[in-house]
């Protein structure tokens, strides 16, 4: 078995989910319970909750990967007792005070500094709240409206970039970026996500300078992680050919054709421009495309023997021995490109039962062969639960990865089947705005989990002969 592998999608990690009464899940690296609240860390910060509100703690799961597979934490906002007063103000008892934030605006048309202050510092609380949520798009409008009421505040200019960058939205990002680096031009933290935006943009020598520059400034495990990563693509691709298109930056080895290179373009645009159509979306930035051979390939990726291909933000590919585009190669870069498109519109929220059951579908493939199997399988009670389905596959064994993939792709091809794409897109929108994805399914498909895999295996069951 050769399959793409998405490390878009949620990777496992040391977290906790908090679901509270009306059902709601909020992902959290950690939780604690102090009195009568609990507080938990968030790539936003500490936030906390009152405990009347909360059902219970699920300690383990996933949290979802940043765009471009880095991991970092927004950069904090100083803080101090003006500031600790219109946080708290703002957010309160797990909800955001409106009419408390309303009153704030209020009383910066005064013109007044200190209100002006207070009301950026509401808005900024308001933001990290959504952000905890997974709701990016209304987390970026609080931020920045928090920045008309200060807009020279360096760690708001840093919020709303790191915001952009959560969205893949690298260009955008770059733009807060240069306006934090006139107010602060020794800031750390605007030489960390510089580095984001430029390793987001397939700008590898930037991405390196800006983080050799962040760690001159402060010693950081994030940036020396990501600077090592870049560097080892820096080395590995220093004699890579370069070709573009107008959705694509491709680097290939030497080794590679030229006309293979130019081929591999072609057929991506052709694959862009049907899934864009699928999927109502297009992606903000062009996507880095890598040509490796097999050796480079394992080296760079150290993908498990099962993996064709990876995609990790950038979309990497062995094609070692081939002078051609072939039929095979062609449904391969279409693979890899919904996750692409899937990663990008759901701000990686994505699960992988998701990724790789849209991937699978997009590039032509269909449960039919499997269904028996499948069928079979669910049976016997040895399914693996959808809920399960959600991490990374990474570590799979290649026979627990082939009945993964088969489940996921038997899934999706359900609801497209039975429902159309129409509805798996509404799936992924509100899985973007930070809905689980069973929630997601379940506002759509009115079915949870369970009904969702019973359905699935009532529809294989017309190919199996059961």
């Amino acid at each position: 078995m050769a399959v793409g592998l998405c490390l878009l999608a949620a990777q496992p990690a040391s977290a906790d989910t908090i679901v509270l009464k009306n059902g709601r899940r909020i992902q959290a690296l950690s939780v604690t319970e102090e009195g009568d609240k609990v507080r938990y860390q968030t790539a936003a910060g500490e936030l906390s909750l009152p405990k009347s509100i909360v059902d219970h703690i699920e300690r383990g799961g996933a949290t979802p990967s940043s765009a471009a597979n880095l991991a970092m934490a927004p950069p904090a906002v100083e803080s101090s007792l003006a500031n600790a007063a219109a946080e708290s103000a703002a957010v309160h008892d797990g909800a955001v005070d409106r009419e408390f934030l309303a009153k704030a605006v209020a009383e910066a048309r005064s013109g007044n500094p200190e209100a002006n202050a207070a009301a950026a510092m509401a808005h900024h609380a308001v933001a990290l709240f959504e952000m905890s949520h997974g709701d990016l798009e209304h987390a970026l409008a609080d931020e920045r409206t928090a920045l008309t009421y200060a807009p020279e505040d360096t760690a708001l200019l840093l919020s709303v970039a790191f915001l952009h960058l959560r969205r893949s939205e690298f260009k955008q990002a770059l733009d807060y970026l240069e306006r934090a680096k006139r107010v602060a031009p020794d800031n750390p933290d605007v030489a960390k996500l510089a580095g984001w935006a430029y390793y987001g943009l397939n700008k590898l020598n930037e991405a390196v300078r800006e983080w050799q520059r962040a760690l001159a400034l402060r010693p950081d495990g994030e940036v020396q992680a990501a600077l090592q990563k870049a560097q080892r693509d820096q080395q590995e691709e220093e004699n890579y050919r370069e070709n573009e298109s107008a959705h694509f930056s491709l680097k290939y080895s030497g080794e590679a054709e030229p006309q293979l290179a130019r081929e591999v373009l072609r057929a991506l645009e052709t694959h862009f421009s049907a899934i864009e159509s699928e999927l109502n979306y297009t992606p903000p930035e062009p996507i880095g495309v890598i040509l490796y051979t097999q050796q480079a390939f394992a080296d760079i990726t150290q993908a498990p023997r099962w993996a064709g291909a990876i995609n990790d933000g950038r979309i990497r590919v062995p094609v070692q021995g081939l002078t051609q585009l072939t039929p095979d190669l062609s449904r391969v870069l279409k693979h890899e490109l919904t996750h692409s498109f899937v990663g990008q519109k759901t701000h990686g929220h994505a699960p992988t039962w998701v990724q790789e059951g849209l991937a699978q579908w997009m590039e032509g493939k269909r449960s039919g062969p499997a269904a028996g199997a499948l069928v079979q399988n669910f049976e016997q009670q040895q399914a693996r639960p959808l809920a399960e389905l959600e991490g990374s596959w990474i570590q799979l064994p290649a026979m627990e990865a082939g009945y993964a993939y088969a489940w996921a792709l038997a899934t999706v091809e359900y609801i497209v089947r039975v429902d159309g794409m129409g509805d798996m897109e509404r799936i992924l929108d509100r899985i973007a705005t930070g809905s689980s994805t069973e929630t997601a399914v379940h506002e759509v498909l009115r079915s949870d989990y369970v009904e969702l895999m019973q359905s699935t295996v009532h529809y294989l069951r017309q190919f199996s002969g059961d």
